[in-house]
């Protein structure tokens, strides 16, 4: 069978609804055409969304702190302690950011911060409390802030998270995946919970019935075989949550390529729109049991977040009010609600506000 055969019967596969092996998906990295990968990926994303609707939401993120004791290689926006431009909001700041966005019609608050070496769950908790009192969603702290909260506190992962959830916390996005292999992690971020750590969360969020997404960052030391194996982790975390009964832990997964610009790996030659086409269409043909996909315009910009509509995205993220941690690395992208409804309109689609549930409205 010729490589070209091949890869037509794997897109064929997709298209189809049959589930692809690790081999499907790295035979699709190395070696199909991207104009294949997107009408394979497009297929996919118009069985699972057959009513031409792209969504979006109006949110804002708020970074709490840029205080971090990780270091990480690729992240621009970290402050160590004692350094003269940390910070940590005050609930003044936060009552004015958050009543911006309820003004604007926003209905969430994506909120993220470093690895504070001091708070414990209790700061948390007050934190949270206080958001909630402005009748909000909080989508909040990844995986690696909450095991970095257990670990401060000396609580597990199940009781930390359920203090978390107690005070407020309604969903936990899916930031600090990078790539979900531990010689990468080793790599560029050598102080973050591995790979096991990051889906143990995600794992006890989605048992007592929370809702997250996913997300990989790719581009830096990674192989094509590596970003199989970590979308083949997701996806076996989301069949597990299926088992359970309901409707799967994940809502969505949100891929984007390293944002190099101010860190330690500025030298790595930054990966173009082709590679982040390639990377969501064979994650959207692969991950057959994660419902939407998103496009990352903000770190890819207009034109290639609104192709990501034709290579498997169904989404279009957030209005992004407020960004402080890719725009560190350099990824300067802005679109008010406006331009993202014209962007969607202008690909013959019906832009859709929604919640962090994919709820329409």
């Amino acid at each position: 069978m010729s490589g070209a055969t091949a890869v037509h019967g794997v897109i064929g596969k997709a298209r189809a609804g049959e589930r692809l092996s690790d081999g499907d998906a790295l035979l699709l990295f190395e070696s199909a055409h991207l104009i294949d990968l997107g009408e394979g990926a497009d297929a996919v994303r118009r069985r699972l969304h057959p009513e031409p609707v792209v969504t979006y939401i109006v949110d804002r993120n708020i970074n709490y702190t840029n205080t971090c004791v990780t270091y990480c290689a690729f992240c621009a926006f970290y402050r160590p302690p004692g350094h003269p431009e940390e910070y940590t909001l005050t609930k003044d700041e936060l009552a004015r950011k958050i009543r911006e966005t309820k003004a604007v019609g926003g209905v969430q608050i994506l909120l993220q911060g470093g690895h504070h070496p001091y708070y414990k769950i209790e700061w948390y908790e007050d934190l949270l409390r206080f958001m909630k009192s402005f009748d909000i969603h909080v989508h909040g702290f990844s995986p690696s802030e909450i095991a970095h909260i257990a670990h401060l506190s000396k609580l597990s992962i199940g009781e930390t998270l359920a203090r978390l959830r107690a005070a407020g916390l309604d969903t936990i996005p899916g930031g600090g995946a990078e790539i979900l292999v531990d010689r990468v992690r080793r790599e560029i971020s050598p102080l973050k919970l591995m790979s096991d750590g990051w889906l143990e969360v995600m794992r006890e969020a989605h048992a007592i019935g929370m809702k997250t997404t996913c997300t990989m960052m790719y581009g830096h030391v990674e192989t094509y075989a590596e970003r199989v194996e970590h979308l083949r982790r997701l996806r076996e975390v989301q069949d597990e949550a299926l088992a359970r009964g309901n409707d799967g832990g994940f809502t969505a997964f949100i891929c984007w390529s390293l944002q190099a610009e101010n860190t330690e790996l500025a030298h790595i030659p930054p990966t173009g729109g082709h590679e982040y086409l390639k990377t969501l269409a064979v994650g959207r043909m692969y991950l057959d049991n994660i419902p939407n996909f998103q496009s990352s315009w903000v770190t890819q910009g207009e034109k290639i977040g609104q192709m990501a509509l034709k290579f498997g995205a169904n989404d279009m993220g957030s209005t992004m009010m407020e960004e402080n941690v890719v725009s560190q690395a350099g990824a300067t992208f802005r679109m008010p609600e406006p331009e993202i409804r014209r962007v969607i309109e202008d690909f013959g689609y019906v832009p859709k506000r929604r919640d962090c549930y994919y709820r329409v409205f």
